[in-house]
Order: structure tokens, then sequence, then C-alpha cells
């Protein structure tokens, strides 16, 4: 590809779209007609997409086997992901595509996709087994005005868990917290009653930093409040779109913190703690609870376990007074899109999904999660690494940027120890209580416009209103402050946009 101009990702989008709208830009104009093609001849498929790590020599074994397997002629272009998101916007105005590219979920990119940049593929996933088998949500979670325009790049959607040292569980005769009231009670006795045993009160139940409510993404604010009843992120209640901040069980988990800050249950420099001083709390075995990635848990213990070789490590799913619940995650690390401007015809766009249906079957399951056997793994009966540093070296580039499930796909099983099989079980099983985020793919103006002011608005506040810098009045009144700002105005685009699809 020749080299362009620099230009910033919001004058791509402006151009991009310009250039669509002046040559037709709709959907059907675009549209290629269905020519006869020799399926026999490897499809030539070029791709562009986020390095990870080092960049794979050409023509390594892994990418052949993928190209044998999928009869393909891969051409891959990666990116440093410090750069993508410029060079990828600099290729879209250009016009200057690959037959896949890879795109996250941003205002740039829907408004591209709404251009008829891209190839609606929806209608045609039926005819393709593996990408059709899939958990509707992945889709559902990428759709851009209710339409599915690409191919996930797959992650878990149920990841959230509780990660507990069984130890001082046990020692301390705990049950695992399912009401605020016991969550209230567990950090209370590991706060109170020296579960290490040095008598020193040094160890605490809940370790927060500075990100724990950060909006939008607020991992353990909203795996903590989605237990307990809240909505994920956002909710359909009463007939209008509701922000979670403003449902009863969110403010009761709100109030519970606050509760446990007014009683140094947990640790009082939050606010300027970082996420690495929450890993070495645990790491250090400091620390008795983790609202956190469920299969994380094998490698928390032994983290763990260097610094305290007799700590016992469990993993449970997040569980309220509903039963087990957790929010949905996006389900997806970006998703690759098929231009129209170089796949010109559907006999070609039926070709490119065929290969990315292919990567998801046993074989090339088992090749990207697994390597190469005899190399990176030997196989009896589950499949057991031989040298795990070549396989991230080598194969890991490919695993991470082409579609795949890490366990849960067709690949051959990988020997676990009893905490891993365990992780694992909980993430497969968490996607039945996993509860959807119903903004994820809405449109807002407003939002587009003043989201992260908004979103710190209230990051800001929750953080007042624990350290008790303000009460319930004034917390009513942050909330009333961030609906003047702008937030009332999300809630009703939101709404509306909510309903129209519905009434589709």
């Amino acid at each position: 590809m020749k080299k362009k101009r620099i230009l910033t990702p919001a004058c791509s989008m402006v151009l991009t779209v310009g250039l669509l709208t002046a040559s037709g830009g709709n959907a059907a104009d675009t549209q290629g007609t269905a020519q006869p093609q020799d399926n026999s001849a490897p499809l030539e498929l070029s791709i562009v997409t986020q390095q990870v790590g080092e960049i794979p020599m050409k023509d390594n074994e892994i990418e052949t086997a993928i190209e044998k397997n999928t009869n393909t002629k891969l051409d891959m272009q990666w990116i440093p992901s410090a750069a993508y998101e410029e060079k990828k916007n600099v290729m879209i105005a250009s016009g200057e595509l690959p037959k896949a590219i890879k795109l996250t979920y941003t205002a740039t990119s829907i408004a591209n996709i709404q251009a008829g940049m891209f190839w609606e593929l929806g209608p045609y996933l039926k005819d393709y087994p593996n990408l059709a088998e899939v958990n509707p949500m992945y889709y559902d979670n990428i759709k851009v005005d209710g339409k599915v325009y690409g191919v996930p790049l797959f992650r878990d959607i149920g990841r959230a868990g509780l990660v507990i040292r069984k130890d001082w569980m046990d020692k301390l005769q705990l049950k695992t917290p399912v009401t605020l009231d016991d969550w209230y009670n567990v950090t209370k006795a590991i706060a109170e009653k020296d579960p290490e045993g040095n008598g020193e009160a040094d160890s605490l139940g809940l370790y927060l930093d500075k990100k724990f409510a950060d909006t939008p993404s607020s991992a353990f604010m909203t795996r903590f409040a989605t237990a307990q009843g809240a909505p994920n992120k956002w909710g359909f209640i009463d007939g209008k779109m509701t922000p979670d901040f403003m449902t009863p069980e969110y403010f009761d988990t709100l109030k519970m913190i606050r509760k446990m800050y007014a009683e140094k249950l947990i640790n009082q420099d939050f606010t300027v703690t970082q996420t690495t001083d929450n890993d070495n709390k645990w790491n250090n075995g400091k620390l008795g609870l983790r609202v956190a990635v469920a299969s994380t848990a094998d490698g928390y213990r032994d983290l763990v376990t260097k610094n305290v070789p007799t700590a016992e490590v469990d993993v449970v799913p997040l569980t309220g007074p509903k039963g087990i619940r957790l929010p949905a995650e996006t389900g997806n690390n970006g998703f690759y899109v098929i231009p129209r401007s170089s796949v010109k015809t559907e006999a070609e766009l039926k070709r490119v999904l065929q290969f990315f249906n292919d990567l998801l079957n046993a074989d090339n399951a088992t090749l990207l999660t697994r390597g190469i056997e005899g190399k990176h793994h030997e196989k009896n009966g589950k499949v057991k690494w031989k040298d795990l540093s070549a396989f991230m070296r080598e194969v890991k580039p490919y695993r991470d940027m082409l579609p795949s499930f890490e366990i849960t796909g067709k690949g051959l099983p990988l020997e676990l120890g009893p905490l891993a099989e365990k992780q694992w079980k909980v993430v497969t099983e968490n996607v039945q209580y996993a509860i959807p985020n119903p903004a994820l793919t809405l449109n807002s103006p407003a939002y587009a416009e003043k989201g992260a002011e908004l979103d710190q608005m209230i990051s800001d506040s929750q953080s007042k209103f624990i350290m008790g810098k303000i009460d319930e009045a004034g917390w009513q009144a942050e909330v009333d402050r961030w609906l003047k700002s702008g937030g009332s105005t999300v809630i009703d685009e939101y709404t509306a946009e909510y309903k129209k699809r519905s009434d589709k």
C-alpha cells in the first residue's frame, strides 16, 4: 500500500463519509453481482490487524498451516497497537483497503459502517455453521443500527467471578458472601480477626483502586452491583432507559461500600491507589476477596503462593439475592469487517466468510489455541504444553488476532489442574446468567459529545459519597446535576433508539 499523508481519526471519518456520499454510499448501489469463481484455487486474502508481540515471519509454519487448512494465500499486515487506529483510518480515508480489516466499536467505525463501506454479514451467517452456532450475544454486541457487519474476535462474555482465599474463609468459618450484609460481615471479619495469624491488623477483605467506579469501564462496581440486582450499566425500567447508578440496587451497594470505608474495613486511599497496588496486596497475602475475571484464579493462586506457600485459592460465581448474576461483557476484542471496495462480488464475500468459518473448525481451533503437536504441545488424550514460550512467541499473535475460542472451542482440550478446570467451568456456565447492557449499541449524539464529562461527574460523585464528603441528599444533588448537564438527553435518546429497535 502506498504511503499517505497522515490524517486524524476525525478527519478520516469525515473524508470517508464524504467520499461514500458522493458515490452513492448505498448498500444496494454497491452490491456486487455473484460471478462464477474457481473455488478450488486458493483465495488471496489480505488482512490488516494489530500486532501482538513480535511480527511473525512471512511464510512461517503457523501461517502456512492456516493457509493449507483454509485454502487461502494470506497477506497479513501487522500494525503496532499504538499506531493502529491512525493507520487504519488513513487506509479507510484513502480507499486502499484489504479484504478484511479489524475495527473496534467506536464512533468513527460506526460512521464508516453507516456510510456503506462494508458488507452487511448478518443475512449470510446462517450458511456458515461455525459462525452461526455461537451465542447470538456476540453479534448483538457489535450491531450497528440493528445489523451485523463484522466477525468478532471472540472473548468470554461471562468473565466475572469471585476469587477467594479459601484458607482464610475456612479459618474464620465464613461462607461465600451473597447479600450486602454478608459482604459487610466477611470484610469485617477478615479486617479484624487476623486470618494471617501474624498478630497485626494488616489484612483486608476488599481493596479498591482508583478505577473501581470509572465509567464506562468500572469493572469492579458494575460486577458488584449487578450481582446485587442492578442493571449492567443501563436497564430499560418503567418505560425508559435508566443508568445503573439511578437504581436502588446500585445505590444500596454504594452505601455498603461507604459503610465499609467509614469503619476502615477497606483501604482509605482508594482514590489514588493504582491497579498494581491492588495486585501487590493480593500477591503479598494481604487480601481475601477479588471481584475479578474468573479465568485468572489459577494465575492468582500461583502469584500468592510464591509469597505464602500455604495459601489456598478458590473461585466461585458472583451470586446475589437473585442467584448467580453478572454483567455480560462485550464478548470481543474488535471485529473484522469486509470492505466493498476490495471484495466486490458476493461470491468473493462468501469465500472470505468461509475462511472465518473454517478457522473455528477442529483442526484450526487446535492450531490457533494449542499450536503444533510435538513442538508446542504433546497429546495424550488431552493436550499438555511442551514449549509454552514458543507458543506465546509463534502462535499467540494468530490466536489473539484471528477468531478463536481458547477453551470452549472445538480444539483439543487442554490438560488443566483442578482450580483451572473450575475457573473455566465458571466462565462457561456464567453465560446463561449474564445480564446484557441494552445500551451497548444504541446511538446517542449527546453521549458522543459529552459522555466523557458525564462519566467523570458520576465517578467523582461516587468517590465523594463513599468517603463521606457528601450525604445521600448530596448524592441526589449530583445525580440531578448529571441529568441537567446532558444526562437527561442521553436517557431520552437511548430510550427512543431502544423503542425504535424493539418495535422492528
